[in-house]
This record gives structure tokens, sequence and C-alpha cells, in this order.
């Protein structure tokens, strides 16, 4: 629905000055009344003392809690509870000027609906000029579904443009009645956001948006409350990794046994070391690669456990590194300077080969479509593949020799490898813009965070550092205490909304460090276990 353009809060809006009110129709006159509840007001509360409000700190009034009860239990269906509660409490939800109001917009008993609004006792003409515009609005489009035209082109020339609000919409509004035919006409303004479908009730909740909550309590705001406190709760609980719901009957609080601290399985397959491991995206499958040239695809069944699927041979070097389709279906496993295999998950079979004559290929990833892979090569040189083995597109670029990472981002145009020892290189292959992050010592690995927003880099240096790579790159944090001195060691992000960083260390310890989330994507605090 269309309304006032102001992003400014209600409590910012000046007040109209005298010779703003002489300007306006009559029927938008301000009345004398200065309560905004109207004259007619249910009956006071005892005292104005320590007993208006209410909680063990004394900072809940009474008044407001028990209104937004009131709503809520109207809002769940609880019609007669909430009616007793007005009466005993003698807090009324709202005023009989408001509830005939309200019994005007869904009646649509629209230009007397415009003559209480002034009664209600608003104080700010903009406020009253918004709520007015979302009225004769719904009334402009009642007037075109009941083919009547001509009451549409009134309601818009006499009643909403000369309010002065939203000309945009207003612009719309008589740009469409003028280009479309009436056939045309209604369809055109479905286009503008408005569905034929939507009844009165939606008109009560914009305005409800509109116009003060002492005037009508918002909905669903009790709902809001509760939701803000648990997730307060629940983002300073240091510990917190579980997916289950937060309980009202108790203050929200997760112990050390929420994080994995003992070992479960050990898994025995392979016969030379494991290079890589990864989960699949559904975490019903895991596949590890190994120097003995195999890879291998474990099934993890209703009770945690690991089971070996398939074991997959072909190799006929050291298998760096695996990659999974967004689907699940497919595995690419990338031999150390040799080629790609692409494997059916469920059956264990080698649906294709992947080569470059006489250039080895070190890396490999999917595009979130599952229609084409990426490879890196060991000439520095990209390249695209289809699920066919047919180039798509190849480049030239400048990666490490001591490692292999990369990572597409979901969209398709991000890819992310390291140019340099100390450096990653973000290239949109779309715009062809390249950005750098720049590091002090030789990166190891990095890991792209589910949402393509966070990269994680592993230092030489024993250090992690964490950066939003939204826009411009920016280090957000860092993390230390696990010992990397010999060994590529790759941390991950990982836990519940991907809340925790956990890494391996070559003490034999691991780590898991949680990432508490103060400001949204980029004020992280971070502590250790």
């Amino acid at each position: 629905m269309g309304g006032f353009e102001d992003d400014e809060p209600p409590s910012k809006r000046a007040r109209a000055s005298s010779v703003e009110s002489a300007s306006l129709p009559d029927c938008f006159l301000f009345s004398k009344s200065a309560n905004p509840l109207g004259s007619t007001m249910a009956r006071p509360l005892p005292s104005q003392g320590k007993e208006a409000m209410v909680g063990s700190k004394g900072v809940i009034k009474k008044e407001e809690f028990v209104r937004i009860i009131s709503k809520t239990l109207y809002s769940l269906g609880y019609e007669k509870s909430g009616a007793v509660l007005e009466e005993e409490s003698g807090i009324t939800l709202h005023n009989p000027m408001v509830n005939l109001f309200r019994e005007q917009v869904i009646d649509g008993n629209w230009d007397n609906a415009v003559v209480t609004l002034n009664k209600i006792g608003l104080q700010d003409v903009n406020i009253m000029k918004s709520a007015a515009f979302l009225i004769l609005e719904q009334k402009f489009f009642e007037l075109l579904r009941n083919d009547n035209v001509m009451g549409a082109m009134k309601t818009l020339r006499r009643e909403i443009t000369p309010l002065g609000v939203n000309r945009k919409r207003v612009h719309e509004l008589s740009t469409c009645m003028i280009s479309c035919s009436p056939q045309q006409l209604f369809l055109g303004f479905s286009k503008l956001g408005i569905d034929s479908s939507s009844s009165r009730f939606k008109l009560l909740e914009e305005l409800q948006k509109v116009l003060p909550p002492t005037v009508m309590v918002p909905e669903r705001r009790l709902e809001n409350l509760v939701e803000q406190a648990l997730t307060v709760q629940r983002d300073a609980c240091y510990f917190h990794n579980s997916v289950d719901g937060l309980s009202l009957y108790i203050d929200h609080h997760c112990g050390k046994d929420q994080l994995p601290s003992r070992t479960l399985q050990v898994l025995h397959a392979h016969h030379d070391e494991v290079w890589f491991v990864q989960f699949s995206n559904n975490g019903k499958y895991l596949a590890s690669a190994s120097n003995d040239k195999s890879a291998i695809i474990w099934e993890v069944n209703e009770d945690g456990e690991l089971l070996l699927r398939h074991t997959l041979s072909g190799h006929q070097k050291s298998v760096m590194m695996v990659a999974w389709s967004s689907d699940d279906c497919q595995l690419l496993t990338c031999g150390q300077e040799e080629a790609i295999r692409r494997w059916d998950v469920k059956s264990g079979k080698c649906l294709h080969v992947y080569e470059h004559p006489g250039i080895g290929l070190r890396s490999c990833a999917w595009f979130r479509d599952g229609k084409q892979i990426l490879s890196g090569l060991a000439d520095q040189t990209f390249c695209i593949w289809d699920l066919d083995g047919k180039e798509v597109d190849c480049w030239k670029g400048q990666r490490s020799a001591t490692t292999s990472d990369f990572a597409v981002a979901k969209d398709g145009n991000l890819i992310i490898s390291l140019s340099r020892d100390n450096a990653i290189l973000l290239f949109d292959r779309e715009t062809k813009h390249e950005r750098i992050i720049e590091e002090g010592s030789t990166i190891t690995s990095f890991s792209l965070s589910e949402d393509g927003d966070f990269l994680l880099v592993n230092l030489v240096s024993e250090e992690i550092h964490l950066w939003n790579i939204r826009n411009d790159p920016v280090r957000v944090n860092r993390y230390n205490g696990h010992k990397h001195s010999r060994f590529v060691i790759r941390s991950c992000f990982g836990g519940s909304e991907q809340a925790f960083i956990a890494s391996g260390s070559e003490d034999s310890q691991d780590r898991a460090m949680p990432i508490m989330n103060v400001i949204k994507m980029l004020k992280l605090s971070v502590s250790f276990s």
C-alpha cells in the first residue's frame, strides 16, 4: 500500500503549524483534544506512582503491558478472554473513537473513516495525511474493482492528490489509468503491488504501522518482544550450538557439552595419510582423500556412525581434494597434478575424467547449478568445463605454488584463489573486477562461509584470520592458540548457523572457537576454549 515517504519516526517529525492546518480541507482539521487516545478514556489507574509500573525492576508500564496482552489475546482468537481482561483491568485496548474508526475501515465507510481519523486526536499533520492516503487509496482500488472508473478518478483528483503525499505513487496511479484500457486497468495495479484479494484487514495492519502505538497497538507486539528476549539470550550464550527451540520457562544457557569434545569413532580404511575430508551439504556423507591414491565415501547412519560406502580408485597419484555437488549426488576428486574424476555417489561409478594434455590439474570446485566445474591447472591456468568435458572458458592466473585451494561463491561469478603466497585473489567473472586480500605471512589454506560473505584464512604464522568479503575485503577478527608449523591445516566454519570456527592443531588438540555475532556481519568478538 502507498503511504507517507518520510523515514523519520513520528516522535521526530515536526508538528504542523497553524498555517498548515488552515490549508487543509475541513475533514483534515485537527480536533482540539491533546490526548492521542481521544477524550473518552478507560478509567484511570488508581495510582500514578509505583502501582503504575510492574516487574521486579519497575521499568514496565502497567497500562502498556495490559494493552499488549489484550491485543495478543484477540490476535490468537481468544476474544472472550481479551474482553474480560479489558473489563477487569479497566484498561481498554482502544478507546471508543478508535473502535469506531476500525469499524468504518472494515465496513468500507471511507468518507466517515477519514472524518473519524481527525477526531482521534493526532497532533502530527504528516501522520494524519499518511493515514488518510492509505484509506483513500483503498477506496480508489475498490471503486476500480467495482468498475466505477469515474468515481476512482474523482477520488484520485479531489481527495488523494491534494494531500501532497507520496507523489511518486500518485503519478503511478494516474499514469496507469491514462494508459490502460478498463480491462487491463486492474491487472496494471497488481504490478504496483496490489493484490486483488487483499482484505480491509490488511489495510488496518498498514494503518497500525503509520499511527502512533498509543492509538493502535502494533500487531504481534508481544511476540516480537519475546523473540527479541530469546534472541538476546541465545546470542549471549557462549557455547550455544543447538537447533532446538528455546524455552520460555527458563533463561537459556548451554554448557560445554554442546561442543564435540570426545572421540566417537576412528575410521580405518585408508593405507596412507589422509589429506582432505569434507562432509556433504546435507551431512549424510563424508568424503576423504588420501595419499594412497584413493578417495572414500562414508555414509552417516541414523545413530551417527560412519560406514564405508564406496572406495573410489583410479587415480594414478595422490588424491589432493574432493568437492560435493550442491545436490550431493556427485563428487569430484582431484589427483595431485593429474586429473579430476567425477563420481556418482549412489553407485560409486566414475562418470567422467577431466584431463588437460601435458598439464596436471591441482584443484576442483563445482558451480552451484551443478552444470559446470572449475579447475586450477599446474601452469596457473583456470579452466571451466561442462559435465561432458567440453572446455567452456580458460584464462591465465597467478597462483601460489604451495597450495591449490580455491572456491566458487553461490552466484557462480566470484572465484576465489591464491594469487601469491601471501595474497588471495577475488575475481568476478562477469565484471572482470579483481580484489586482493593481502596477508603478512604465507597462506596455507582458506575456507569460504556458506553464505559467501566470510573467508577464513590459515597462515603459517599460527594465526587464522576472518575476512568479510561482501564488499571491499575487511579483516574482522583473528584467532590463535593452535600449533601450525609443518603441515597444511584447514580450518572451517561449523556448528549451528556456522557460529563456530573449528581448527586442527599440531599439538594433537582440536580447537573450537565461537563467533559472537554482536553486530551482524561486521562486528564479531571471539574467545577460545
